[in-house]
């Protein structure tokens, strides 16, 4: 499977998806870091994939969705944007209700 592939089956299995240095528990960065606290405090489980350990992800999916840099937020299926976008989303309290919406649609485990 090509990586094009890889990226877009994550994020059609991965209704909330991030795409970070390092995990939720270690993030790697600090924007990384500012991204997963404001999403944590949005109360919805959200997948993640550590590009550090994903280089030809990590390569590619700037190119995919036309965004340079890390952090990456996905919401079904779209880029919702970085640390800045994600950080003033929580601040406003957009970000919570768009994760609680989309939380509320995902199929049960």
């Amino acid at each position: 499977m090509d990586t094009i592939e890889t990226i877009k089956e994550q994020l059609q299995n991965n209704q909330i998806l991030l795409y970070m240095k390092g995990s939720p528990n270690q993030p790697q960065c600090g924007f990384s870091a500012r991204t997963v606290e404001a999403l944590m405090a949005c109360g919805e489980r959200f997948a993640y994939v550590d590009i550090l350990t994903n280089p030809d992800i990590r390569a590619t999916l700037p190119v995919y969705g036309n965004w340079p840099t890390f952090p990456q937020l996905w919401v079904n299926g779209e880029l919702v944007g970085g640390c800045d976008i994600v950080t003033e989303m929580h601040e406003s309290g957009e970000l919570q209700t768009l994760i609680t919406e989309q939380g509320a649609t995902q199929l049960p485990e």
